[in-house]
C-alpha cells in the first residue's frame, strides 16, 4: 500500500549541530511578521528563543555572539528551482557543492529539478537522492521528479508513488510538455496525488534552434532567435488547462511581457496558477550578450540561458509583475556547467547560468538601490517559493526554527573575484561589482555558511 505524503519530511539535509547564538543590534526585516527595526535575536538550540530591544539580550554561556551593527538580519531564502546535477553530472555540481553555494547566497532550502542522468522519474531514483541529501546537504533540499518518463512528454510517471516518496511536485523542467492532452492528464493526476505541476513553457516549433531572444540584437549578431511568443502561447494554453481541470500549475522562469500578462489574466479568472522570475531576467537584457566583460566582439556564453534574456520592455514588465504579486517569487534556475562546455561558440554552448550565490546581491544592486523595488518586497519574494510548495515560509518570530541570513547591504564585491562555492563558474554576473554581501546563514537551526572574513564577537 502506498503511504501518504508527509510534509514534515519533504525537505532533507545532513545532520548538523543546532546553533546557540545571539545576533545583536541588527536591523531585523521580515515582511511576514512586520519586523523592520533594530533588534537583538537570540537563537537557542536551533530555534529563535527571543527577540529583544537592541543591546537588551544576554548570550547564554557558550553561545556565539554576532555583532549585527549596521547589518540586516533577514529570513533566509527558499529557491524552488535549482539544478544540482545529481545523479550523473557531478562534474558540474553535486549536492554538497550546490547546497554550499545556496548557503553562501543566504538560502535555507532549495528544490532540485529532475533533468539528471538518470532522470528522476521513479521512486528508487528519488529515494536515492533523498538519502544522498540526508548525508551531504548543507541546507534543506526538496525534489521535484519528472511529469513524464524520460522527460519525453508522452507517458506519465507514477505520480502518487513519487509523492509518497517525498516529491514536492512534478516538472519536466528543461523541456516543455508539448502535448496538451498529456498535460491535461497530468493535471488530473496531480489533483489526486497533490503537489504542484511546474512548467517549462516553450513551444519547440517556434523556438526551433534559436540561441537567444529574437529581436534587434539577434538580427545584428546573425544568431537564430527564440521569439517571446514561443513562451507566452504555452503559458496561456497551460493556464487554460489548469483552469478547466481546477488543477495547480506553476510557471517557471517567465521572461517576457506577454507571459506576465497571461498569468495576470489567468489569476483574474481564478485559475490556481503561480509564477516565478529569475534574477537574470529581472536585471539583464539581450544587450548583455554582446556587452561582455571579456572585450568587444566576444559573445558571452554565460548569458545564454533558456528562456533567453529579452528586451528592456520585457525586463520592466517582469519587475512590475513581481512588485504587484502577479509573479509570486524569485527563483534562480541555478544551472551549473563545466568550463569547457561554455568555452565554445555561442550557438554551441549549453543553456544556463549559476545564480545561488549572486541572486540577492544582483537584485539588491540593480533594483533595490535605484528604488525600483523595496527591500521588503525582494525579501518576501525570495522566501515565497516555500508557500508555493505547501511548505512553511521562513519567519523571524519566537519559537520558529532559525532560518536567518545576516547581510551587509553596503558591502561591495566583484562576482567571481574570490572564486565560487559552486563547482561551476558559469555565472552571468561574473566580473560585475555588486552591493550586498551575505555574511552568515543559519539554515534549519544550524550555521550553514559564514563569510570568510566575517568573525564573531566571541562566545
Amino acid at each position: 500500500m502506498t503511504r501518504a505524503f508527509d510534509p514534515t519530511t519533504a525537505l532533507v539535509r545532513a545532520p548538523a549541530a543546532p546553533a546557540d547564538l545571539l545576533v545583536s543590534r541588527a536591523h531585523v526585516l521580515d515582511p511576514r511578521t512586520g519586523l523592520d527595526a533594530v533588534h537583538d535575536v537570540l537563537v537557542r538550540d536551533g530555534a529563535i528563543a527571543e527577540i529583544g530591544a537592541p543591546g537588551a539580550l544576554e548570550a547564554p554561556a557558550g553561545a556565539e555572539v554576532v555583532d549585527g551593527s549596521g547589518r540586516h538580519l533577514l529570513p533566509a531564502f527558499v529557491d524552488p528551482h535549482v539544478h544540482l546535477r545529481v545523479p550523473g553530472q557531478e562534474h558540474k555540481e553535486d549536492i554538497e557543492t550546490g547546497t554550499r553555494a545556496a548557503a553562501a547566497g543566504g538560502y535555507c532550502a532549495v528544490v532540485a529539478m529532475p533533468n539528471t542522468d538518470p532522470i528522476v522519474d521513479s521512486a528508487p531514483v528519488l529515494r536515492s537522492l533523498r538519502d544522498a541529501a540526508a548525508r551531504d546537504a548543507r541546507v534543506a533540499v526538496g525534489f521535484m521528479p519528472a511529469i513524464t518518463r524520460g522527460l519525453r512528454g508522452s507517458e506519465l510517471t507514477e505520480m502518487a508513488e513519487l509523492r509518497a516518496e517525498g516529491a514536492l511536485g512534478f516538472t519536466d523542467d528543461g523541456k516543455p510538455v508539448v502535448s496538451a492532452g498529456v498535460l491535461r492528464k497530468a493535471i488530473q493526476y496531480q489533483r489526486l496525488a497533490g503537489g504542484v505541476i511546474a512548467l517549462h513553457e516553450e513551444d519547440p516549433s517556434l523556438s526551433g534552434r534559436g540561441a537567444m531572444h529574437e529581436g534587434a540584437v539577434s538580427a545584428m549578431l546573425g544568431i537564430a532567435g527564440i521569439p517571446s511568443v514561443s513562451e507566452s502561447t504555452m503559458v496561456a494554453r497551460d493556464a487554460a488547462l489548469a483552469g478547466y481541470e481546477d488543477g495547480r500549475v506553476h510557471m517557471q522562469h517567465l521572461s517576457c511581457v506577454e507571459s506576465a500578462r497571461a498569468v495576470e489574466q489567468a489569476k483574474a479568472l481564478g485559475v490556481r496558477v503561480t509564477a516565478e522570475a529569475s534574477p537574470h531576467h529581472l536585471c539583464l537584457t539581450d544587450e548583455a550578450i554582446r556587452d561582455s566583460h571579456a572585450g568587444p566582439g566576444f559573445l558571452d556564453t554565460n548569458m545564454k540561458m533558456s528562456p533567453p534574456l529579452r528586451t528592456d520592455s520585457d525586463r520592466k514588465a517582469l519587475i512590475d509583475a513581481l512588485r504587484s504579486g502577479v509573479i509570486d517569487c524569485i527563483a534562480t534556475d541555478h544551472a551549473p556547467h563545466a568550463r569547457d562546455e561554455k568555452e565554445v561558440p555561442f550557438e554551441q554552448a549549453p543553456m544556463g547560468t549559476t545564480g545561488l550565490e549572486t541572486a540577492f546581491a544582483a537584485v539588491h544592486t540593480e533594483l533595490v538601490l535605484p528604488g525600483v523595488l523595496s527591500l521588503a518586497v525582494v525579501v518576501e519574494r525570495l522566501t515565497a517559493g516555500a508557500a508555493l510548495l505547501d511548505l512553511p515560509a521562513p519567519r523571524i518570530a519566537t519559537g520558529e526554527p532559525a532560518n536567518l541570513t545576516l547581510v551587509d547591504l553596503a558591502a561591495e564585491w566583484e562576482v567571481g573575484e574570490d572564486g565560487y562555492e559552486s563547482r561551476s563558474e558559469n555565472c552571468c554576473f561574473a566580473g560585475r561589482r555588486l552591493r550586498g554581501r551575505i555574511l552568515l546563514t543559519v539554515a534549519g537551526g544550524a550555521v550553514a555558511y559564514r563569510e570568510r572574513a566575517f568573525v564573531a564577537v566571541g562566545a
